[in-house]
């Protein structure tokens, strides 16, 4: 078990849960129907890769590599994704622009991606004898 992962991934959990429930009592009257349901995606898009960082720790003696760069791509995906869809939702409501944001969205999700084919070129590389 890599403590230090599942600790990230119960932390993006949690928070996904309670800006979930803001957003579904406290924005749902305030904001457009449009901004909500980007705000919800970033929190969905955070819940899956929290409870990815949760199984990824829990298994990561199951690998035979490192997955430092898929951790640090994975997360920092999270956080420039969703962190940018929640500003983006909200900017009206916290009455600043933060247009400057708006590139930074596929920014997160390429970064994600790029995680996630770190992971799979590294399993399919991993030799079949080698713990998986």
């Amino acid at each position: 078990m890599n403590k230090r992962i599942v600790i990230v991934g119960i932390v993006l959990i949690v928070s996904a849960i309670i800006l979930g429930a803001f957003g579904a009592h406290a924005l749902k009257e305030i904001l457009s129907e449009t901004k909500l349901k980007s705000f919800e995606t970033g929190v969905r898009y955070q819940m899956y890769h929290g409870l990815a960082f949760l199984i990824l720790g829990l298994n990561e003696k199951s690998f035979s590599f490192s997955m430092k760069y898929i951790h640090i791509f994975l997360l920092m995906g999270v956080v420039f994704f969703s962190g940018s869809i929640y500003g983006l939702s909200m900017q009206e409501l916290l009455g600043v622009s933060l247009k400057a944001l708006g590139p930074i969205t596929p920014l997160g999700g390429l970064m994600m991606i790029i995680g996630w084919v770190l992971l799979l070129v590294r399993i399919i590389k991993q030799k079949d004898n080698e713990s998986l």
